[in-house]
């Protein structure tokens, strides 16, 4: 199902931007748009920017045995996006427990000044040492409070699924 209409002024106010990439030719696919797999790829390299603003850097987690896992997607495809084309990856924090964060991520294309498709993820803090969740640092969770915080004084509804809950 298409989330509802989003107007592009609202999407690329969110902060961070996660992602600018162009798309190569390589991820064309026989119908001569970028291939499924490259979406998820494109959101899964915008969630390392998201990480690192929570703080959660490739240093963090190599000094405290740390990481983060995805648990849960739901992707809707919206519009096309074609080699060559600009890309731009925003992300909405809607909901986070102590060892869950629930958010959408949009990506725009930035050529044709279209929605392209979202991703709604349930992503979790993980202790390496023993393969488990584990709860976000203090320090993460005041800034996953305060950004979930901000997303409820938008003035339009993040399209969720309805079928995750962090």
């Amino acid at each position: 199902m298409k989330p509802p209409p989003i107007p592009l002024e609202k999407i690329e106010a969110l902060e961070p931007v996660c992602l600018r990439a162009t798309v190569p030719d390589s991820y064309r696919d026989s119908n001569g748009h970028m291939n499924v797999r490259w979406y998820i790829a494109l959101f899964d390299d915008a969630g390392d920017t998201l990480h690192d603003w929570m703080g959660l850097t490739p240093t963090y987690h190599a000094a405290h045995g740390t990481g983060t896992f995805d648990l849960e997607y739901h992707v809707n495809f919206i519009s096309e996006v074609l080699p060559g084309e600009q890309t731009a990856i925003y992300v909405r924090l809607v909901a986070y427990s102590a060892k869950r964060l629930h958010y959408v991520m949009f990506l725009v294309n930035a050529t044709r000044r279209k929605l392209a498709a979202t991703l709604e993820c349930i992503n979790s803090f993980a202790d390496l040492r023993n393969r488990r969740t584990a709860a976000w640092p203090a320090e993460v969770a005041a800034k996953l409070a305060a950004a979930v915080e901000a997303d409820r004084c938008l003035d339009w509804t993040a399209p969720l699924s309805g079928t995750m809950r962090a």
